[in-house]
């Protein structure tokens, strides 16, 4: 039984295993680049194929590809969408050549279940080509990035409805905790009351400037250079197709796409991921400091804050009994940091790009995606096994208030600010706490030392 079949590229010839559907531009990718040992993501592939059924279905209306032929791209292309063929995209995610091996793994899988569709054996590129024909009105300059744009705006969405769940779970503890008032704190040093209703209250609306900066970067990513084929020129494109393939690629995909104004600015400018990456990074950095804040505010259990109790997860030590540890904050910043590092890969990416092309989109998209991946990711993480089921220690937190100087700042508008400073100095030095001198100096009757000193009034 024959085991391969013969292809022929700019290079010469390449056995190719008889029942694969890629073809010999997708091998020798595949031998090039064994570089990150992960294929292309699941959202990128998903994306690309649905750019090959819109240009298909936009090139047979224009009359420039054959009904039979684009009948047969198009239900290749569905079937692709299904889940078949998932094996034959085997490139890996980083690749030199600006993307070309990934658009060249689409075309050659779907030109070869094209051809079985319509009676031929794989590899007989007579019936359907995969450049004249899967690839036809494009370039991989035009889809690679479009395919980016539009998996990185699903992933985009993934978070938003993660981010709100986030949300939402902040606002219950903020309503919770309304009336538990802790030591507010500024450089580490005690400052004023809080409530922990406020606290959580105001990562809820930290949280919420994400959701809307991330809507803000859908729409960015929304506008895509298909039709401008190698630099933007759309040189071999139909001038119907031109027109109309963002409008049917928005119909295949469902999302509202639309086509740059200036294409050869579009296809050479990364700018947009820049951007992204900095709204994706700012998120990354707002979590991040909620989780350092829940680790210092659960210190402890006896020696730290002890303000909050995170939920216990696993020991947290190999050599401590009953140690355990704030391991889901911990990856929460651990999630940031990475994130942080991507997007400075993707900041060099964009000012990389030479002329007319940028040719490291393949790692600007392999860091953009395993950013939003593991934000998303950390972010449910974050709320389920953390917030969820936090709770505070209100008895602690009462007498750290009562014990703090910070209340004395309460007494400013009427002692002045150097009278209540020796008081605050008078308290530490002493190791009393500030109602005890007020009272002993007759400062203020009982009544009026309880309205004072009443934290509820000072949140």
């Amino acid at each position: 039984m024959k085991k391969f079949r013969i292809e022929y590229d700019s290079i010469g010839e390449k056995e190719i295993p008889v029942q694969a559907y890629y073809g010999v531009q997708t091998l020798r990718a595949y031998e090039n680049f064994k570089i990150s040992g992960k294929k292309t993501h699941k959202e990128m592939i998903r994306a690309i194929v649905q750019i090959k059924k819109a240009a298909a279905l936009t090139n047979c209306t224009a009359g420039v590809l054959d009904k039979k032929i684009a009948d047969a791209i198009t239900q290749a292309c569905d079937e692709i969408l299904s889940g078949e063929f998932n094996k034959d995209f085997i490139v890996d995610a980083i690749q030199g050549g600006a993307g070309t091996s990934l658009n060249m793994n689409a075309n050659e899988v779907i030109a070869n279940r094209a051809i079985e569709l319509l009676g031929g054996e794989k590899g007989d590129y007579t019936i359907v080509h995969p450049n004249d024909h899967v690839n036809c009105g494009q370039s991989t300059n035009d889809a690679y990035p479009s395919a980016g744009k539009i998996a990185a705006i699903r992933m985009l969405k993934k978070a938003i409805s993660s981010l709100e769940s986030f949300r939402k779970a902040l606002l219950e503890k903020s309503v919770a905790f309304k009336d538990v008032i802790k030591m507010g704190r500024t450089q580490l040093q005690d400052a004023v009351p809080v409530s922990f209703g406020q606290s959580f209250r105001a990562y809820a609306s930290a949280v919420a400037r994400d959701v809307v900066r991330f809507e803000k970067a859908i729409d960015v990513l929304s506008v895509l250079n298909m039709g401008g084929t190698a630099i933007g020129t759309g040189i071999n494109a139909d001038a119907y197709y031109l027109k109309n393939v963002v409008p049917t690629l928005s119909q295949v995909t469902g999302l509202q796409l639309t086509q740059a104004e200036d294409l050869i600015d579009a296809t050479q400018n990364l700018d947009c991921f820049v951007y992204v990456s900095g709204i994706v990074k700012a998120c990354a950095t707002t979590l991040s400091k909620i989780a350092n804040d829940l680790r210092l505010m659960s210190s402890g259990p006896r020696t730290g804050f002890a303000e909050v109790n995170l939920p216990p997860k696993q020991n947290g030590s190999s050599i401590m009994p009953g140690k355990i540890n704030p391991v889901i904050p911990e990856v929460v910043n651990q999630i940031a940091f990475r994130i942080m590092g991507n997007d400075v890969t993707i900041t060099h990416v964009a000012e990389a790009g030479q002329l007319e092309l940028n040719a490291f989109e393949p790692i600007a998209f392999y860091s953009l995606f395993e950013s939003l991946e593991i934000l998303n990711n950390g972010i449910n993480t974050f709320r389920k096994e953390c917030i969820e089921g936090l709770t505070v220690n209100a008895e602690v937190c009462e007498e750290e208030v009562e014990r703090s100087i910070g209340i004395v700042t309460a007494l400013c508008p009427q002692l002045g600010y150097s009278k209540a400073a020796e008081i605050a100095k008078r308290a530490l030095k002493e190791k009393r706490n500030v109602r005890e001198i007020l009272a002993e100096e007759n400062y203020f009757d009982e009544q009026s030392l309880k309205e004072l000193l009443n934290p509820q009034k000072m949140i």
